[in-house]
């Protein structure tokens, strides 16, 4: 069974055998190699200076990573703007909300990019932001947003961008040098191609030097200070750190993000060309969508349900639209074990079912 859904990812047999590895103590040297070598490899995936950076893991899912991003980098006397054109902005309004962080919202339909003219005279009315939050892959629909963009926005007016890179980190562009961004959050079990059950956030340190403690388990702050003691407040998923580890160190063999990203984008436009040709046009045009995942509309007369029953039949696992898109789209994900024959397989499957 290939997984097309947008995470977990169907594994190559190199990391799922990464899983039968000797059972750890997480209070002994060995689990704290392990831990370590993650962030090291984590780092050196974007070429970023420890010096500069952290990268802080914990188990959990990708929004355990946002959750401890937001709660943690918005100082108690700050304030937050959150962009939202899906399910996942959406997500970290509700997360500043819990918190009572204080926070406002540029909302847009789900369909919209970022109207970086609204960002900036919403930034420029209030004039007393801290940070800005926005989701780099919205895979709602698939939008890559203009992240480059956005930081430029933010970096002329002083405001630091919290980005949710959970659907785009090792596989998508992230200009780290970039001084507005504070940190990206995000996991293993998507573009990585790991196990769910660990995340992370690339966070800069003089950020952290600044971090609140809203939460206790996800307290990024105290997880960074033991991680660099090699220790660690709880008892981590150490399996998934196993994953985690050979994933990148298969990652590093074949090439790193960039070549991942060739790799999917080459998957991403054989079904978007091949799906064209069957009458399943892409919602968005490619220039504006991420590799990772790309949203096209359902074919006439044929329920997603239909739709998701026959190819799981024929061994595929695509994903629905969300919210009110749920009867207008599917979506399809190239990440994970996934090879030119796959979509060519997936194709047919296509085909046999739109006669």
């Amino acid at each position: 069974m290939l997984l097309l859904n947008p995470g977990p990812v169907t594994l190559t047999e190199r990391v799922r055998q990464s899983l039968l590895q000797t059972d750890l103590c997480h209070r002994e040297s060995e689990f704290f190699d392990l831990q370590e070598e993650a962030r090291t490899r984590l780092l050196s995936l974007y070429e970023l200076d420890p010096a500069e950076w952290q990268a802080v893991l914990m188990t959990g899912s990708g929004t355990a990573a946002v959750e401890s991003m937001i709660a943690a980098l918005v100082p108690e006397h700050g304030k937050l703007l959150v962009i939202e054109n899906g399910v996942y902005g959406e997500r970290i309004t509700q997360i500043a909300s819990q918190y009572r962080i204080p926070h406002e919202t540029v909302k847009h339909d789900w369909m919209e990019a970022p109207d970086l003219g609204r960002i900036a005279a919403q930034l420029d009315a209030a004039g007393d932001f801290t940070h800005v939050a926005v989701i780099h892959h919205e895979t709602t629909t698939g939008r890559l947003n203009d992240l480059q963009a956005l930081a430029a926005v933010c970096r002329e007016r002083g405001v630091r961008l919290l980005v949710d890179g959970v659907s785009s980190f090792g596989a998508e562009a992230i200009d780290f040098a970039d001084s507005a961004i504070a940190a990206v959050a995000a996991t293993a079990n998507k573009c990585l191609h790991g196990v769910p059950g660990a995340s992370f956030v690339v966070v800069r340190r003089e950020a952290l030097a600044q971090a609140a403690s809203r939460t206790y388990y996800l307290d990024l702050g105290r997880l960074a200070k033991l991680q660099e003691q090699r220790n660690t407040p709880f008892t981590p998923s150490v399996h998934a750190y196993y994953a985690l580890v050979e994933a990148l160190r298969e990652m590093a063999d074949a090439g790193g993000w960039r070549a991942r990203h060739a790799h999917y984008a080459a998957l991403a436009e054989q079904a978007r060309v091949g799906l064209a040709g069957r009458g399943m046009a892409c919602v968005l045009a490619p220039e504006q969508s991420s590799v990772v995942l790309r949203a096209y509309r359902l074919p006439n007369g044929v329920s997603y349900a239909q739709l998701h029953d026959a190819l799981k039949a024929r061994g595929f696992v695509i994903y629905a639209g969300q919210g009110g898109l749920s009867a207008e789209l599917f979506r399809i994900s190239t990440m994970g074990n996934i090879q030119p024959a796959d979509i060519d397989r997936l194709l047919q499957g296509f085909t046999e079912l739109t006669r």
